[in-house]
């Protein structure tokens, strides 16, 4: 715009709102400056929150209030300025700005394109004229002449309505859109031969300003439509969003010497830190099922394609550790039941060898020839091991010559030759020991068969049955002389017992 000093910096602009968007805090063309940050995309800025101010912009002064319309600029009182200053460089672009300009005398609403050196770019709007949109362009500061300002009509009232103005800007040429309506071109070799063309990078400036407060100069005055008069307030610019393309690419924008042009500035690779800003804070987080709708059929159809494959592979992989693991338990079980078969074998075979052997260690062969003495005594008198050959149960009764005939054979239970008289002994008596009553010697009966005659009487009293009744209940036995100085009874004496 034509109020731009090239000895203007940042500190300045805050005390002197008519020049709060055109200063710079390092010229390259006097000093070493840092290089400038690269937007290096194309964005839509929409300016309904803050996080699109505060992410991509600074707020120069004054303060915003944010709506559903857009991002407000409110002049209130004397010394208000509201404005914004991108925080990233185009370097040669575009820039389209919708937006509502701010009614009142004296009000300037205004879109301006800044350079490290004072290159400028400008849509100004008058509070006091809503048919009419003015355009400007500066070269490194150049306010020799003030003749490069010109109006164009914007159609319908630009405080009542939304516009959209744009600026095309490559090195060939600048050009002004109004809603898509070429207004003006300013050629490279117009502006003083291409010395005061805007060829160098440039931020992106949005603000509001009284150009008509009674502090400026009166040429100031009398550009901006008259004096504000502030009781008539608020005034208010509203900008609902702006679509910035910058044209070159890379992290940043690098001034290699201080002549200002754009031939002396190099692009710097990589990625900008700016797009990556921009980008991660405008990128919605979505759901799931949200990034699933959104992926196109043909990507859908790959993923349930590869999820098909995966999961038959899977299958496959399941059932290839599940034959294995079967075949592992099954021969695991088979050896385990051959071990167990094979104790089994064992066992049987110690068995088979002790039955062969007998119990106590005789052999078969001992055991048929001696019977149950093979046992050493400890057979079980029923012979619950009978060898072959052995199947009685009862003892063996002894054999008698074929011409000798008994005809009956007394039981053991009831012979009186082995009845007792023996008093039951109380657990409260004395136990005593009775002596037996001497008999009167009998004479032998047995003949050469043993006693085993017809006739003979008792057949087991062996020869010393005298008389076969048996009156008494005393059991008899042979009388074998014991000599002169034994006495032939058998009781207590003072030293002890005697033998018989």
């Amino acid at each position: 715009m034509q109020l731009s000093l090239s000895l203007l910096v940042g500190a300045a602009a805050l005390v002197a709102p008519v020049f709060a968007q055109t200063w710079t805090t390092c010229n390259p063309m006097n000093e070493t400056c840092p290089n400038d940050p690269a937007l290096g995309i194309s964005h839509n800025f929409v300016f309904n929150t803050s996080e699109t101010v505060t992410n991509s912009f600074n707020i120069t002064a004054g303060s915003l209030v944010y709506g559903t319309n857009g991002t407000e600029f409110t002049i209130n009182k004397k010394g208000d300025s509201p404005t914004i200053q991108s925080q990233f460089y185009i370097f040669w672009g575009s820039v389209s700005v919708v937006m509502k300009a701010a009614s009142g005398q004296g009000i300037i609403s205004s879109i301006v394109l800044e350079s490290d050196d004072l290159d400028e770019v400008d849509w100004e709007f008058l509070g006091g004229n809503g048919t009419h949109a003015e355009t400007n362009y500066f070269g490194k500061g150049n306010t020799t002449s003030y003749d490069r300002a010109i109006y164009y009509p914007s159609g319908s009232d630009n405080r009542e309505n939304f516009h959209n103005y744009t600026v095309h800007w490559t090195s060939d040429q600048l050009q002004w859109y109004i809603d898509s309506n070429l207004v003006r071109t300013l050629p490279y070799a117009a502006a003083y031969n291409g010395y005061n063309y805007p060829q160098t990078p440039m931020t992106v400036r949005l603000g509001i300003w009284a150009g008509g407060d009674s502090e400026n100069s009166n040429g100031t005055i009398e550009w901006a439509g008259g004096l504000t008069d502030y009781s008539k307030g608020p005034y208010t610019m509203v900008v609902q969003s702006a679509q910035i393309n910058d044209f070159s690419t890379g992290s940043a924008y690098q001034w290699t010497d201080k002549t200002g042009s754009f031939s002396s500035i190099k692009a710097i690779a990589g990625n900008s830190t700016a797009a990556e800003t921009i980008v991660k804070a405008e990128t919605p987080t979505l759901s799931l099922a949200q990034k699933w709708s959104n992926l196109p059929s043909t990507t859908k159809i790959a993923v349930y394609a590869g999820s098909g494959g995966a999961a038959a592979i899977l299958l496959a992989a399941l059932t290839f550790v599940c034959i294995r693991q079967r075949r592992a338990g099954r021969k695991e079980r088979e050896d385990y039941n051959a071990k167990v078969e094979k104790e089994r074998e064992e066992a049987f075979r110690d068995q088979m060898e002790l039955r062969e052997k007998g119990l106590g260690g005789w052999d078969k062969g001992a055991f048929e020839k001696q019977g149950e003495d093979a046992l050493g005594g400890w057979g079980d008198p029923r012979r619950s091991h009978v060898p072959q050959g052995y199947v009685t149960d009862e003892p063996t009764l002894p054999k008698l010559p074929s011409n000798v005939m008994v005809k009956e054979v007394p039981s053991r239970v009831n012979s009186p030759a082995i009845t007792r008289s023996v008093s039951p002994i109380s657990r409260h008596q004395t136990p005593f020991i009775v002596n037996p009553v001497p008999q009167s010697p009998r004479g032998w009966n047995g003949g050469n068969q043993g006693g085993m005659i017809q006739d003979a009487g008792n057949a087991y009293s062996g020869g010393y049955g005298g008389n076969t009744n048996f009156s008494n209940n005393f059991s008899r036995s042979p009388s074998f002389p014991l000599g002169g100085s034994v006495s032939p009874q058998r009781g207590p004496s003072n030293s002890g017992y005697q033998r018989f």
